[in-house]
């Protein structure tokens, strides 16, 4: 496989330090992968859920959230980790989830100059680089390696967007510590030096490294190399789930979970940021998730598969486009309209909590406008 640093960048995101620019509008009905009069009705709605999160931001710029880690079908706290009500009422804040919101307000042109939500924007900028520890990890509440990629994302998208030195450093260093971190396997786990590794931690990583490359900070081409090799390593090549992603593929549970929603989507998202487009690669995922969508929608809508797998999923449909992702952004967009709160926020019931949902929605509810870098080609 080639070098990463030559594979089709995504677009600088530099152009939106400009004024925020219209509304992409497809050439004809043909070119279309949404329907206009629909992206207007996400668009109110995503405003109605970044102003529920403006509204239940602290004071200090983060969001509440539980810090915990899936298990099967739960989600557990971590023992280690600070309660919400103790997060709210110290000042503190799940770092992940903080920088997903801080992402939604991103999607919708704010930036922390500008904007109707430039005041939460900059509170989330100043928290995010205020967490950073002497060593570069990014974390608060007991947050780990999930949130750190997160936030180093964020403050990778924000760079490019409306530049600071504060940022540039703690991006510098939160860099340095997932490339410094990074296993005998080519891969991350939990937390930073771990000797495990699974597909999911490792894809928010590679994300966090690819943003912030695009936008200038030095990152060894061979640390994403060695990732992205070890997302193809992690392929299946025979059976029923030929062509799909095992969760594991080192240590306890290795080659186990195949089939899993979220972690196809994820693996396919970091090969489509590394410029892999082979269909006999893309097509088994793409057509899985497809599959697959329906039972998620109907049996884990408030749950953190939900919401973190079509997060990814998203991501995956955007890149490949044409008629797979028409049809994904007409379910998903209908799914998230139909079950928005009254008062504008998203529920879930099992996971970081409703803040986390509504982040999420509201970033997948404006990919149109492709704000964000990961929404763009």
């Amino acid at each position: 496989m080639p070098s990463l640093v030559t594979l089709l960048p995504w677009l600088a995101s530099a152009a939106l330090a400009q004024d925020p620019r219209p509304v992409p509008r497809p050439a004809t009905n043909e070119e279309a992968w949404f329907d206009a009069r629909q992206a207007e009705e996400c668009y109110r709605a995503a405003e109605r859920g970044l102003a529920w999160l403006a509204k239940n931001q602290g004071k200090r710029g983060a969001w509440a959230g539980i810090v915990g880690h899936k298990s099967q079908d739960d989600y557990i706290e971590l023992p280690q980790s600070m309660p919400v009500d103790a997060q709210r009422v110290q000042g503190h804040g799940h770092l992940g989830v903080t920088a997903l919101c801080g992402m939604a307000f991103l999607a919708g042109g704010n930036l922390p100059d500008r904007g109707t939500h430039r005041d939460v924007v900059r509170r989330v900028h100043d928290y995010l680089v205020a967490r950073g520890l002497e060593n570069g990890f990014l974390t608060d509440a007991g947050t780990r390696m999930y949130s750190h990629a997160f936030a180093t994302l964020f403050l990778a998208e924000i760079h490019g967007m409306a530049a600071t030195d504060s940022a540039k450093v703690a991006l510098e260093r939160a860099v340095n510590l997932i490339v410094d971190s990074q296993n005998q396997y080519g891969g991350w786990r939990y937390n930073p030096f771990d000797r495990e590794i699974d597909l999911s931690v490792t894809v928010c990583q590679v994300q966090a490294l690819r943003a912030a490359r695009n936008i200038g900070i030095r990152v060894p081409p061979e640390a994403i190399d060695r990732a992205i090799a070890y997302v193809m390593q992690s392929r299946t090549n025979s059976g029923r789930e030929a062509g799909l992603f095992y969760y594991k593929i080192h240590g306890r549970g290795a080659y186990t979970k195949p089939n899993e929603y979220a972690i196809n989507a994820a693996a396919l998202t970091a090969l489509s940021s590394a410029g892999v487009h082979d269909e006999n690669i893309v097509d088994p995922v793409l057509r899985f998730l497809e599959r697959d969508y329906g039972g998620i929608a109907d049996y884990y809508r408030s749950h953190f598969y939900f919401w973190y797998g079509n997060y990814y999923a998203a991501q995956a449909f955007y890149q490949h486009g044409g008629a797979p992702l028409r049809r994904y952004f007409a379910r998903l967009s209908a799914d998230l309209l139909e079950s928005q709160q009254p008062d504008g926020r998203w529920r879930n019931d099992v996971g970081p909590g409703d803040e986390m949902a509504t982040a999420i929605a509201c970033i997948l509810l404006q990919m149109p406008k492709q704000y964000l870098p990961i929404f763009q080609r």
